[in-house]
């Protein structure tokens, strides 16, 4: 069990490694990236696959070969590096369309990562897809709270791993969102277990083997690794995910500062991280820790990955030999925008967005006569697009999860209902949140729960009317709302009249630019915040 230090450094606190540390003192610094969701590429500021224009202009950020070469100059400045991965390697942009996660293996191998946790889009196209990744990488996938009963991933999946930096052993553990169930595609036979209770037992694990020196990676956003921190002892750092949240002391719209500090069940510090997503930071903590294993000073702040970082050749060259089946995909032009549209997760998780609004209004041209209410998850879009032409690889970096639309019936009750859901959990910054068309509504936040809902109207021939509850609606989504994803149990339990299975949500999108460009996208007043 680890003493109780008296009193805890502040964040900001400044390491000297070396001649400043005592003998039995351990300096290690830990590399770290979450939710890179397949930013093989490097990105614009809209996190949008880069044009080699803008490559050479200097405007890109990210990329998996920007990303080795930090790692590796790091690794190069000597001393103990940890480098790992929080999750969310999966999903987001045309090239795990194209070879679902097999490139990834590849580029992780090259990259050299110790260790990586399962993220919910690991599970994205099932759990067949997920244990191939971890067949072909020679990094140690882990989740302590995954329990599996098929495609062996109970023996593929390991709960916590044991890497040696410097001749000191660090106990690594994973953790992934119990959310998951209901957002991505692992099936009944997986099961989510308890965050703290898997975590204390990893933990438990490593200690009685001697090890006092524990980093978490959770996949499982801020508020819960707040939460976990104390729950458990005996963990030294939380690497986390899954919120997309920069950690720093420097970048002024930062979410928290790097690292927030928490404290155990013994009272001792638990550092908590986490570097925003797509490739676009490289964490970079520096932990000091004491014979018994407590941290007792730390610095860090995450490294921006932008022009001033030379891509590596040797990742490039094995990105080039993949990219002929994406290039001939994504360079198709679709039709084009007078103005950015905005499909930031910080909006679109949040209020009306105007690419979500674009995309409700093309699932509703698309469905037809007959619907008359369009209801697009905001966890659902992944981008912004910005002015000029647009291209299917943009679409398909907008729209990545290749959902297919799906009409039903609902009555005015279960829509308002299921309205109220969708906007429950912004604070957490939860993906359900609800981009539509054909109706509008208000929104007031800090409402009673139950009543943030108010003065919903649906367009009827052109005329928005009050939403009659006892009458059914014709409504357009897509298939993973429509089954029940992101919480929309009503979708799934009360619809009538149920068509899962019309054309692909990108494709509706595109033809729907298409037809309209040039087109400018805007906000229309659907969702007014009160």
């Amino acid at each position: 069990m680890k003493r109780k230090i008296a009193g805890l450094l502040s964040a900001c606190t400044i390491l000297t490694f070396g001649a400043g540390s005592a003998l039995a003192d351990y300096d290690l610094r830990i590399l770290h990236t979450n939710d890179v969701h397949d930013r093989v590429e490097s990105v614009t500021k809209y996190n949008n696959s880069c044009s080699a224009e803008d490559e050479t202009e200097g405007k890109c950020f990210g990329g998996y070969a920007r990303l080795a070469t930090a790692i590796r100059d790091n690794r190069a400045m000597g001393g103990n590096i940890l480098v790992v991965d929080a999750g969310d390697q999966f999903q987001g942009s045309l090239y795990y369309s194209t070879y679902k996660g097999s490139h990834l293996a590849d580029l992780m191998n090259l990259v050299d990562y110790d260790a990586m946790a399962v993220g919910n889009h690991e599970f994205d196209d099932g759990p067949d897809v997920l244990a191939n990744f971890i067949r072909a990488s020679t990094t140690p996938i882990l989740s302590a709270n995954i329990q599996a009963s098929v495609d062996n991933l109970n023996q593929l999946i390991k709960p916590e791993t044991i890497v040696t930096v410097g001749g000191e052993r660090i106990g690594v553990v994973g953790l992934t969102t119990p959310e998951t169930a209901d957002i991505s595609s692992a099936g009944p036979n997986i099961v989510f277990n308890d965050l703290a209770t898997s975590l204390q037992d990893s933990v438990n694990r490593l200690q009685a083997q001697g090890i006092n020196k524990i980093v978490a990676l959770s996949h499982s956003g801020s508020y819960a690794d707040f939460d976990i921190a104390g729950k458990v002892s005996g963990v030294d750092v939380i690497v986390g995910g899954h919120d997309h949240l920069l950690f720093s002391n420097t970048v002024e719209k930062a979410s928290h500062p790097y690292p927030v500090v928490k404290k155990d069940l013994n009272g001792n510090p638990v550092l908590i991280v986490q570097a925003y997503a797509y490739t676009r930071y490289l964490g970079n903590l520096a932990v000091t820790f004491d014979d018994d294993g407590v941290a007792k000073a730390w610095s860090g702040e995450p490294i921006t990955l932008d022009a001033s970082i030379k891509p590596a050749e040797d990742v490039l060259a094995k990105i080039a030999e993949v990219s002929g089946a994406v290039d001939a995909v994504r360079t198709v032009e679709v039709g084009s925008f007078t103005t950015a549209a905005d499909g930031s997760r910080e909006s679109c998780r949040a209020m009306e967005c105007a690419m979500g609004s674009l995309i409700a209004d093309a699932m509703l041209w698309k469905a037809g006569e007959g619907y008359q209410i369009a209801i697009q998850n905001g966890g659902g879009i992944r981008a912004s697009i910005d002015e000029g032409t647009v291209t299917m690889g943009e679409v398909l970096t907008v729209l990545p999860f290749q959902n297919a639309l799906a009409t039903f019936k609902l009555t005015g009750a279960d829509v308002v209902a299921s309205l109220e859901h969708g906007v429950s959990m912004v604070s957490e910054g939860k993906g359900q949140f609800p981009q539509v068309s054909g109706l509008k509504f208000d929104l007031d936040l800090n409402a009673p729960v139950g009543s943030r809902i108010s003065n919903v109207m649906v367009d009827e021939g052109g005329t928005f009317v009050p939403i009659d509850p006892a009458k059914t609606y014709g409504v357009v989504s897509n298939d993973f709302m429509r089954n029940g994803g992101d919480g929309y149990a009503l979708f799934r339990d009360n619809a009538t009249d149920v068509y899962d299975f019309g054309p692909n949500l990108e494709q509706a999108v595109a033809e729907y630019i298409g037809m309209n460009s040039p087109m400018t996208p805007a906000t229309h007043d659907r969702i007014m915040m009160k």
